[in-house]
């Protein structure tokens, strides 16, 4: 079956379609992962985008339901230049057409995605549409042009658990873990390192997450705008200085937005599992898993709040910690799901300091 894909400046391309027969519409951003889509698909930050693979072929080791990282798939659609139709992998349970189909999300297949690439990199992010069947092009591009910005959108809310979530593995800590839209990957980093996790609804209050009687609050990836998360932002004000306090991702940004700082969207973002940042206490430079839209803004950061690592493609800020209360930030995925494991450390820092407090 025939499939469209417009983008809000008019760029038009015909394919093939895949997954569900249905049409979509969303801000389209690119991943340059080679692997690691079915964790990318299930990841909960995507939500409210159409994601791309700058890779070329995607599906040939199949989908594996251990390496989601929520219970279904996240994007509003999908982008590939070739999909693999026989999957061939001794762990494969379905190919990524019956995973999409299942959760009723569409893809497209046979377009130019190096040209689609190329583009959002020289003009930026923008609003898309895909279409299924028998396309009107002009109506395409309208849906595209018309749509709300991602900025319009709340999107937590729609990830984000409904109520308290136990994970107890008899650990020595306790800690609330705030979902704005969190990957399995991160609750499953801290249950190896002994830490009992209570996830909790991003909207929950200070008061309501205290009552638990935490040793540590964790703050979590998520989709969309962070300066539209008010509430978890004013529930992280409240909580500084009352016990350790970390944040991967959204949860980073959103803890900056709660001690001052401003954050503003990057021209295309930065999605993949291959962006370099290099830590000032060490000097050393990782390679990081990353998906986010938006960055904290450096030259608004607060007294007391300090850049702990930077990006070594724009310079923009991925670490942060305060001089003196128990508090670490880090704008990429240090649970690394997909990508490398050069940052693990991240955890082993937090458990540190819970075991300070």
């Amino acid at each position: 079956m025939k499939a469209a894909l417009a983008l809000e400046d008019g760029t038009y391309v015909e394919g093939r379609a895949f997954g569900a027969e249905r049409d979509a519409e969303g801000e389209i951003v690119f991943c340059t992962a080679m692997t690691g889509y079915v964790e990318a698909l299930t990841d909960p930050s995507y939500k409210g985008q159409i994601l791309m693979m700058t890779y070329p072929l995607i599906g040939n080791y199949g989908v594996c339901r251990e390496d989601f990282e929520s219970d279904r798939v996240q994007v509003e659609a999908f982008v590939v230049r070739e999909l693999c139709k026989k999957p061939s992998n001794y762990r494969s349970e379905m190919s990524v057409d019956e995973l999409l189909k299942m959760y009723d999300v569409p893809g497209i297949e046979g377009v130019d995605t190096r040209m689609l690439t190329k583009r959002i990199r020289i003009y930026g992010t923008m609003k898309a549409a895909l279409a299924v069947g028998d396309v009107d092009k002009e109506e395409l591009i309208r849906k595209a042009k018309e749509q709300p910005s991602i900025s319009e959108k709340d999107l937590v809310d729609k990830v984000c658990v409904k109520k308290p979530k136990r994970f107890d593995v008899n650990g020595k800590y306790e800690v609330v873990l705030i979902d704005c839209g969190v990957k399995m990957s991160i609750v499953r980093q801290l249950l190896k390192r002994k830490v009992n996790v209570t996830l909790v609804p991003f909207n929950y209050s200070a008061e309501q997450i205290l009552d638990f009687d935490p040793d540590g609050v964790f703050i979590s990836n998520g989709p969309g705008d962070p300066e539209r998360v008010k509430p978890t932002i004013e529930t992280i004000r409240k909580l500084v200085g009352k016990l350790p306090l970390a944040g991967i991702c959204l949860g980073h940004q959103l803890t900056a937005l709660a001690l001052g700082a401003k954050t503003f969207k990057l021209k295309f973002g930065h999605h993949g599992a291959n962006q370099p940042v290099k830590d000032f206490e060490t000097g050393r430079v990782f390679i990081s898993s990353q998906n986010h839209n938006f960055a904290v803004d450096e030259k608004t950061l607060p007294k007391g709040l300090e850049v702990t690592q930077i990006n070594l493609n724009d310079y923009t800020v991925e670490g942060l910690r305060h001089k003196e209360l128990p508090l670490i930030t880090v704008q990429y995925h240090p649970e690394a799901s997909p990508g490398p494991h050069d940052t693990y450390f991240f955890f082993d820092r937090y458990v540190e300091m819970l075991k300070q407090w």
